[in-house]
């Protein structure tokens, strides 16, 4: 070979591997730049503060452990949330076992509240399957959910977004989110919108005694990326650095995450005893209800109109039933008795079958549930005085106390106290029990001078009808306005209008 063709031969080899470096630098598949940026990943801990407004209500720990062909992710969070002049502590544990292409192997969460005790455990089968146990107290419920592909866990979104694709701005990411805790998926897209830098304590420091409190000795300098969801208004920003850890997140109603050194996170929290979470100004239930500006009787109303403004009215269920969407107005008739459902138990309408079905936590076919719904009923087989009944037999038995968990109707029924969300979720399980559609509705109740978020039922008799077993109406007043229909996946619209929404009473017209 002529040293020319020797030249041109090196020269066609060196371009060759060039060209297979870059593609699989560049080109290569997510899943090997996944599996390839994971093993650089450092196993450890952080610790986040939560706070509401000014008060810190909680503690966060997330740790990371590599194992030779998995990753194990645990997150830890205690929160005191006050309401109503008392901190009502929750508690929730999720592990999660992935493989090292960051894809979902198994998880488990649990949570714990004053009196909930909750656990889902997931395992994914080849990305197609979810195989769900659910255990509560009184319940184990296992489900199958079919997959439309791989799912991430909101655990591990900020992990997912750093490993695998550079965080620049302006990039997004389409992800299919799981929520163990509401038991639903949805697809989201999440958009980095913004970088700076922070400073946050390092894991190191030091006792002060003077002021009896652990204070920082040594600070990070830390490169940050503003991620947000796209084409939602929301009230919050989420910082994540190149590592996958969150550095600060702000959410509605005045939540906070700070990442900060264990001892200033833990043991000052510690410390501060039973001065967290009882200052009025931090109480969750003032800081999200919405000054009404007028004095009501909202029992003797028999129209209710208000003008909602501040955030987005898209994808509410504000048009329908007794409630009518006119512009940005929702005009609200109460339901004149005598009402009549038209047909006789248990309902026979296809179109309603879905809604006299169980659901996950609402354990219509459960022999305990049947049997005191009968009860209840007696021989009535006409779906108003069965809704009637159920409507006072649940104000009457259920003791009213604020509770911070997820409702189900088994334990409801054999515990007996909770809030609008226990009383809604039993009251809809015991209706279908008996054959009398029924669905969960949430949106704004008017009380003292005020609009909170609150939960109750609507019963089919021949129309939708609003009842709330909360407060023993039936139907339900006027002054009930309804955003949304569905369980808790479906509420967690909600978070987007707190704090922004805006409430104008245009009208509130007298039963004549």
């Amino acid at each position: 070979m002529s040293r020319r063709g020797l030249t041109a031969a090196i020269l066609l080899v060196w371009v060759v591997a060039i060209g297979l470096l870059i593609r699989r630098e560049v080109w290569q598949p997510a899943g090997a730049r996944l599996a390839e940026a994971a093993l650089a990943l450092p196993p450890g801990a952080t610790y986040y503060a939560v706070s509401l407004g000014n008060t810190q209500i909680g503690y966060v720990s997330s740790s990371i452990d590599t194992l030779p062909d998995t990753l194990r992710v645990t997150e830890i969070m205690v929160l005191d949330v006050p309401v109503l002049g008392t901190a009502q502590r929750t508690e929730t544990r999720t592990e999660i076992e992935l493989s090292r292409t960051l894809r979902l192997r198994t998880f488990t969460a649990t949570l714990r509240g004053p009196e909930t005790r909750f656990a889902a455990v997931g395992h994914v089968q080849g990305d197609t399957v979810l195989e769900l146990e659910l255990t509560t107290d009184e319940s184990r419920e296992v489900r199958r959910i079919r997959l439309e592909g791989p799912i991430v866990l909101p655990q591990l979104l900020p992990l997912r977004m750093a490993f695998g694709d550079e965080l620049t701005v302006g990039r997004t990411y389409g992800l299919r989110l799981f929520d163990p805790i509401l038991l639903a998926a949805r697809d989201i897209t999440l958009e980095v919108t913004a970088e700076s830098t922070f400073v946050i304590p390092r894991d190191t420091a030091v006792f002060d005694s003077g002021i009896g409190r652990w204070i920082p000795i040594v600070f990070d300098t830390v490169q940050a990326w503003r991620v947000r969801e796209a084409g939602r208004n929301l009230n919050e920003d989420s910082w994540i650095d190149g590592h996958g850890q969150l550095v600060t997140s702000r959410a509605p109603a005045g939540f906070r995450l700070e990442r900060s050194a264990y001892e200033l996170v833990y043991e000052n929290y510690r410390l501060s005893g039973s001065a967290r979470g009882s200052a009025s100004a931090t109480d969750l239930v003032r800081t999200t209800a919405i000054a009404a500006g007028v004095q009501l009787a909202p029992e003797s109303l028999a129209t209710f109109a208000v003008r909602l403004s501040g955030q987005s009215l898209e994808g509410l269920d504000l048009d329908g039933g007794r409630q009518r969407l006119v512009g940005d107005t929702v005009i609200i008739h109460r339901e004149t008795e005598p009402l009549t459902g038209g047909y006789r138990l248990p309902a026979a309408d296809s179109a309603n079958r879905p809604l006299l079905e169980p659901e996950p936590l609402i354990q219509s076919d459960d022999p305990r549930i049947q049997a005191q719904a009968r009860q209840i009923i007696g021989n009535t087989r006409r779906p108003e005085r069965a809704a009637e009944r159920l409507t006072r037999w649940v104000y009457a038995s259920l003791a009213k106390e604020v509770t911070i968990g997820i409702p189900s109707a088994l334990d409801v029924n054999a515990h007996r106290r909770g809030d609008c969300n226990e009383h809604t979720v039993l009251y809809v399980a015991l209706a279908r029990a008996v054959g009398l559609p029924a669905r969960t509705a949430a949106g704004l109740v008017y009380l003292d001078g005020a609009f909170y978020y609150h939960a109750w039922p609507e019963v089919w008799l021949g129309k939708w009808v609003a009842v709330d077993p909360t407060f023993g109406e039936f139907p339900a007043d006027a002054a009930h306005v309804r955003l949304t229909i569905g369980g808790l996946a479906r509420q967690l619209e909600l978070v987007r209008l707190v704090g922004q929404l805006k409430v104008d009473v245009v009208q509130a017209g007298p039963i004549s």
